[in-house]
C-alpha cells in the first residue's frame, strides 16, 4: 500500500483498471474469501482461488499494482538473492532445494500465464553471478550449493560470458524477465474475468475467528470464511512476522544502451548491498533499456541524495556504452531473517493467511505465495508449507535476527536527542524536518507552495519517532519501516496502520 513521488518505467496499471472497483462493500453478511492487496500476491492467490470455484474479494485502498510490485525490475529467479551458501546454513540442504524448486514452479507458473498475451514481455534468459572483489573461491562455493539445490549452473571464465572486466561468473539457467506492469494487467483480468470482485477500500484491522471481521477506515465491517493479507507487510496486529524481518530501501535507474551491447541476462555482483541488471526492449530496435538497482538501506535510516548519483556512476563504470538515464525510482523490501518469506496461517490469527518477505524477490515470492496459500486455504498439503510457515523462528540465523532487533531498538533513542531544527522557518520549501515541542516531536513538511503540514512524529506502530526522506517525500519510520505521505500524514507502507496524528502548529514565521 504504497504511493510515491519517484516514477517507475512500468506502464501505469491503475487507469485500466479503476473502473473494475466498487467503492461500496458487495451487500452479503459473510463473503468467501477476501484477500487485502491488489499486488502480485494478492492477485495471484485470487486468480488461483477462483480457478478452484471460490469466491474472492480483492480489497485495495489504492488499486492495482499501485504498493511495491510495480517499483520492482522484474528480476524472475530461481538464482534467489540470499545465495544458497546462506540458504543451507539456515534451512538445511533440503530446504535450499525445496526453496530453489518453489521459485522455479513461480516461474513457469508466470510463463503459462503470460504466454497468452505478448506485449508482457516474458522471455527466458540466463543470470550471471560474479564477485565484485574477484572471490572465485566463494563463487566456487556457491556454485556448488545451488547445484546440490537443483539449479542447472555453470562456470564461466573471465569474458565468457560477461565483459572481461567482471571476471569469472556463475550462469544459471532458465532464469527470466517480464515487463511488471503488462503483466499485472494481464493477472488483474485473469481474476476479473473469473469473476472476481474488486473494491476499494482501507482496510485498519482484520481479527482471527471463524469468519474473521475486517475493520475498515469508514468504521464498515466486512466478514469472510477465510482472509489473505497479501499487502507487502501485515498490517493488522499480528506479531508473527514484524520482528522477523527487516525494511530495507532499494534504488533503481533506467538508462539506454545500444542493442546487442550487454547481454540480455540478468545480472548480480556479490557486494553488500549488491547490484543488480537487466534489459528491457524499446520501441527503437535499435536500443535497449538497461534497469539497474542496488545501494540498498535501512528504511529511515539513511536519507541518501547521492544513492542515484552513485547507481549511475556504477553503471557507467561497468557498462560505458550506455548513452543516457531517464527513470529512477525506489522500493521497500522485507529482509526476513533467513532469507526466506513468511507464507501461510497467521499463528495469531484463525483463518488468516500470510504473505510478506519478499526478500528482494518479490515477483516469484508473491507467486509461489499465491499458489501456497490457495492450497492452504482449500485444505490441501503442501511440500513448501514448513519451509515458509509464518510461525517458524529463525533460530539459524539467530545473529542476524538478534541484530536487526537492536538496531530498531536503539532507534527509540530520537526520542531523547536534539531536534533537526528549532524552527519552521529554518524548514526549507519541498522539505520536512522534525521539532522539539515540550516532551513532543513534531514532523513538519513546508511545500513547494510554503505551506506547512504537521503531524505528530510519533510512528502509530509502535511509538519511534519518524524520519524525513526527501527522495520520497515521505516520512520513515526507522524502528520498523512505516512510511507517511508528508501533506497528510497517510500509511504509505505498513506495519503501521493508522495516519500520523494531525498537531496544531504555530505560525512561526
Amino acid at each position: 500500500m504504497s504511493t510515491a513521488r519517484t516514477i517507475p518505467v512500468w506502464s501505469p496499471v491503475g487507469d485500466a483498471t479503476s473502473d473494475w472497483f466498487e467503492t461500496l462493500p458487495p451487500a452479503g453478511a459473510v463473503h468467501d474469501v477476501v484477500v487485502v492487496g491488489a499486488g502480485i500476491a494478492g492477485l495471484t492467490t485470487a486468480a488461483c482461488l477462483l480457478r478452484e470455484g471460490r469466491q474472492v474479494l480483492v480489497v485495495d485502498r489504492e488499486g492495482v499494482g499501485a504498493g511495491e510490485t510495480l517499483r520492482t525490475t522484474a528480476h524472475l529467479a530461481s538464482a534467489l538473492d540470499d545465495r544458497f551458501t546462506l540458504l543451507q546454513r539456515h534451512h538445511g540442504k533440503d530446504g535450499a532445494r525445496l526453496a530453489a524448486a518453489s521459485h522455479a514452479v513461480a516461474i513457469d507458473w508466470i510463463e503459462g500465464l503470460a504466454a497468452g498475451v505478448p506485449d508482457c514481455g516474458f522471455r527466458r534468459v540466463p543470470g550471471y553471478l560474479y564477485s565484485h572483489t574477484g572471490d572465485e573461491q566463494g563463487l566456487r562455493r556457491e556454485m556448488e550449493a545451488a547445484r546440490e539445490s537443483g539449479l542447472e549452473v555453470h562456470w564461466c571464465e573471465a569474458g565468457e560470458a560477461l565483459p572481461a572486466r567482471f571476471g569469472p561468473a556463475i550462469r544459471f539457467a532458465a532464469q527470466a524477465r517480464i515487463d511488471a506492469g503488462a503483466y499485472m494487467l494481464a493477472l488483474a483480468r485473469e481474476v476479473r474475468d473469473a469473476g472476481g470482485r474488486f473494491l476499494r477500500a482501507d482496510v485498519r484491522r482484520i481479527t482471527g475467528g471463524d469468519e474473521p471481521p475486517l475493520h475498515l477506515a469508514d468504521d464498515t465491517v466486512l466478514r469472510a470464511r477465510a482472509v489473505v493479507a497479501a499487502g507487502n507487510v501485515p498490517f493488522h496486529g499480528t506479531t508473527a512476522t514484524f520482528p522477523k524481518q527487516a525494511p530495507y530501501r532499494t534504488y533503481v535507474v533506467a538508462g539506454r544502451v545500444p542493442a546487442g551491447t550487454v547481454p540480455d541476462a540478468l545480472i548480480w555482483d556479490d557486494a553488500d548491498p549488491y547490484h543488480y541488471v537487466r534489459l528491457r526492449e524499446t520501441a527503437e530496435p535499435a536500443w535497449m533499456e538497461i534497469l539497474v538497482g542496488g545501494e540498498d538501506h535501512k528504511t529511515g535510516q539513511d536519507d541518501d541524495p547521492e544513492a542515484y548519483v552513485r547507481l549511475q556512476d556504477w553503471t557507467r563504470e561497468r557498462f560505458p556504452q550506455v548513452e543516457s538515464f531517464h527513470a529512477a525510482w525506489s522500493g521497500q523490501v522485507l529482509e526476513p531473517a533467513d532469507g526466506l518469506a513468511f507464507i501461510g496461517a497467521d499463528p495469531h490469527h484463525d483463518n488468516v493467511w500470510l504473505i510478506t518477505g519478499d526478500s528482494g524477490n518479490g515477483m516469484t515470492h508473491g507467486t509461489l505465495g499465491g499458489l501456497l496459500v490457495a492450497d492452504l486455504v482449500q485444505g490441501r498439503d503442501n511440500p513448501w508449507s514448513a519451509l515458509y510457515d509464518p510461525g517458524r523462528q529463525p533460530v539459524r540465523a539467530g545473529g542476524e535476527w538478534i541484530r536487526e532487533n537492536a538496531n530498531a531498538v536503539m532507534q527509540y533513542r530520537d526520542w531523547v536527542r536534539p531536534a533537526q531544527v528549532s524552527k519552521v522557518e529554518e524548514i526549507a520549501p519541498g522539505t520536512g524536518a522534525v521539532l522539539r515541542r515540550g516532551l513532543h516531536r513534531v514532523a513538519v513538511y513546508r511545500a513547494g507552495d510554503g505551506s506547512l503540514h504537521a503531524h505528530s512524529a510519533r510512528c502509530t506502530h509502535m511509538g519511534c519517532v519518524v524520519r524525513w526522506s526527501g527522495e520520497e517525500k515521505s516520512w520513515d519510520c526507522p524502528c520498523h519501516g512505516s512510511r507517511f505521505e508528508a501533506r497528510t500524514g497517510v500509511v504509505l507502507n505498513g506495519p503501521a496502520n493508522a495516519p500520523l496524528e494531525p498537531y496544531a502548529l504555530e505560525d512561526e514565521d
